[in-house]
């Protein structure tokens, strides 16, 4: 049996026991852990760096998939000149 087959296991069997009885498991085992001295390791920055580039490119991505979704042209200078007159028209 791999570890994994066994900790799935360990959760189905997790989920069955009432709420408080899973709190008190959760609070044991955080006692025990941080008793032991463990901590997540942090990020290496290059990973860091690679995931914020990943999530950048993602983001592009789907802004660029709504440009072009959008017919005609924008100038969002102007849009912003606009909003900004209104609003001093509103005072």
């Amino acid at each position: 049996m791999s570890t994994k087959e066994t900790l799935d296991q360990l959760e189905q069997s997790v989920m069955q026991l009432p709420p408080n009885e899973q709190l008190k498991l959760m609070a044991r085992m955080s006692d025990n852990l941080t008793r032991l001295g463990l901590t997540v390791p942090p990020a290496a920055p290059e990973q860091v760096q690679r995931e914020r580039e990943a999530r950048a490119d993602a983001l592009l991505q789907e802004l660029d998939t709504i440009a072009e979704s959008i017919e005609g042209e924008f100038d969002s200078a102007e849009d912003i000149r606009e909003i900004r007159e209104e609003r001093g028209n509103r005072l």
